[in-house]
């Protein structure tokens, strides 16, 4: 399991535990991370079977540089508990956690995971998706720099039902700008919802270009047949790769050394604007790495 400074995350593909074949295809897909599902996708009298393969799916050392995260059910359900013991024990780069309903639940999981072992490394994502997350979504993303918290995973197939409404892009706009603006408050992730139709390609990169203007870091899909799409939307383009290497050169130049504003192509740019180029070349450089 790869460590990155700026990990890529363009592409998280949810693929179903209980399925041994898909399981086994994922060792070649080119997505940036493999979701191991033991939630929606398995059966009620297949968690056990399905938890077992995604351990030894972590355990094999067949995923490459991919990022191995496990999905498990929701804290309400009698499979959580172990679920979260075997995916941390078993060293999952993260436990995506449903349902999650306030800051509490995040202090509750971080808190079993430290018990298990303080050793592991293993990361939690929330899955954002019930009402009172996003009523939450501050407090719950403060937690980020004080627990195992780095990522929110947007789920609006769910939000929609909570809410009793259809399932309409247009109406978690709002929705989907707060959680970027929590997550990057506090230094999170965030990855967009899934695109319910596999057969539409043209509908998934519109989504994807619109989570991309927002912030987001990438989209969680359902089928293999939209990993190229997504990769493609949420990678740095070259022009901007071209002009942050521009900017990280300007501010390097001894000539503007301990400068805080500095005129790079004709435009005034700030050291914001330098980190900011700084982290976007380190993600080109990340993706490229994935590649190898």
């Amino acid at each position: 399991m790869t460590q990155m400074a700026f990990r890529p995350r363009r592409s998280c593909l949810y693929m179903p535990a209980s399925n041994s074949r898909a399981l086994e295809k994922a060792k070649s897909l080119p997505a940036d991370t493999i979701i191991f599902d033991l939630e929606d996708a398995v059966a009620p009298d297949a968690k056990a079977e399905a938890r077992g393969n995604a351990c030894a799916a972590l355990r094999s050392g067949d995923y490459g540089k991919r990022e191995l995260v496990v999905r498990i059910n929701g804290m309400e359900t009698p499979w959580f508990a172990e679920d979260l013991k075997q995916a941390c024990i078993n060293k999952a780069d993260a436990v995506l956690v449903p349902k999650i309903l306030g800051p509490d639940d995040i202090i509750q999981i971080s808190t079993v995971m430290d018990e298990l072992d303080p050793s592991i490394a293993t990361k939690l994502w929330a899955m954002i998706e019930m009402p009172l997350a996003i009523l939450n979504l501050g407090s719950i993303a403060a937690l980020g720099p004080k627990t195992r918290l780095t990522t929110f995973v947007m789920g609006f197939n769910d939000l929609a039902k909570e809410m009793h409404a259809e399932h309409d892009r247009a109406i978690f706009g709002p929705v989907m700008s707060q959680a970027v603006i929590a997550a990057r408050a506090y230094g999170l992730n965030i990855i967009d919802s899934v695109y319910n139709d596999f057969n539409d390609p043209d509908g998934l990169a519109r989504e994807s270009m619109e989570a991309d203007r927002l912030g987001f870091d990438g989209k969680s899909l359902i089928h293999p047949a939209q990993i190229d799409t997504a990769n493609r939307v949420f990678a740095p383009q070259a022009e901007a790769i071209a002009e942050a290497e521009a900017i990280i050169a300007a501010f390097k130049d001894p000539i503007n050394a301990g400068k805080g504003v500095i005129v790079v192509d004709g435009k005034m740019t700030e050291l914001l604007h330098y980190r900011q180029a700084k982290q976007l070349v380190a993600t080109a450089e990340a993706i490229d790495a994935l590649a190898k």
